[in-house]
């Protein structure tokens, strides 16, 4: 997205082209090659965190990100800390943030808020997830992970498990992957938490092939990456509904008897218990890689966003 002010902004992973998906791929590739060459690139920026609900790998990766780019950090980490808790909108933070900062990373509990933000601000605003809506910068781990794991993204069958109807990374992962040739999605999740129409209807027209299923165990053969989500308690207006649901995938050493030795298994964090500590240890265990290259991509992102 660009402003009135000409001010690029990241809201939705399709703000992306291929193209530049790949270049931010090649940029965090290179910083795994030659990490000094980076150290001062971001020398007198500085990224400022508006984080609106918890989070910790999200917060602290993108100030990592900064640092290690020679930049600096400032912001805060809950609503509460915030203007907003006097009433502030998120418009009038996001023209006040500009007058400190060079580039702003929010998230916000409610979809859109980020929009709001990038559309009033003279800095660029990178979502870093807003209500269950979108959550691009996840997905730019999640698809360093894959390529880095699977040498590209052509031909893959990706399952995607638990909580799809609120899942903002299944939505902004479903979104990305869509656009590379022979992809096709197994949907695993219980019937109150199937993905959303809206998403549904993207991959019909755009004529994406997928399967929705019940059964995580009986398409576990077929899948060359598992993205296991947990069932996001907040997200909930009833706590029955939660407890009823919370428990219905926990992967185990069991449920991988018949996978693929190849199989990657991704889940975008926190984890409660839908994969078990057992799995740790397995090679196909790939959800502490993505937390590194969560960092990596971003660092790649600020320098794009800032045009360093």
């Amino acid at each position: 997205m660009v402003n009135k002010y000409g001010v690029r902004s990241l809201l939705n992973i399709l703000d992306l082209s291929v193209e530049e998906l790949d270049s931010l791929i090649a940029t965090a590739l290179d910083i795994v090659d030659n990490p000094q060459a980076y150290r001062s690139r971001c020398q007198g920026k500085k990224l400022a965190t508006l984080f609106f609900e918890p989070s910790t790998r999200t917060r602290l990766s993108f100030e990592a990100a900064m640092y290690e780019l020679g930049g600096q950090v400032i912001g805060f980490s809950e609503a509460n800390s915030s203007s907003a808790s006097k009433g502030e909108s998120v418009a009038d933070t996001a023209k006040v943030i500009s007058c400190y900062a060079d580039i702003i990373a929010m998230r916000h509990p409610k979809e859109g808020a980020p929009m709001v933000a990038a559309m009033n601000a003279t800095i660029p605003v990178i979502n870093a997830g807003d209500g269950g809506h979108n959550h691009p910068t996840q997905t730019l781990a999640d698809l360093l992970t894959i390529y880095r794991e699977k040498g590209g993204f052509e031909n893959l069958t990706i399952g995607m498990c638990g909580d799809l109807k609120f899942g903002r990374t299944v939505h902004s992962l479903i979104d990305a992957m869509s656009r590379y040739p022979g992809v096709q999605f197994v949907l695993i999740s219980p019937e109150e938490l199937k993905v959303p129409s809206y998403v549904r209807q993207f991959m019909e027209e755009h004529q994406i092939p997928f399967l929705q299923t019940t059964d995580l165990e009986q398409v576990m053969p077929n899948l060359d990456v598992l993205y296991m989500t947990r069932v996001q308690r907040e997200r909930f207006f009833n706590e029955e509904d939660y407890l009823r649901l919370k428990d219905s995938y926990v992967l185990t050493p069991a449920k991988l008897t018949g996978a693929k030795a190849t199989l990657s298994i991704l889940h975008p964090l926190p984890r409660v218990n839908e994969i078990s500590v057992a799995i740790d240890e397995d090679p196909r265990a790939c959800y502490f890689k993505q937390v590194l290259n969560g960092k990596l991509m971003r660092m790649a992102l600020i320098l794009k966003l800032l045009g360093v």
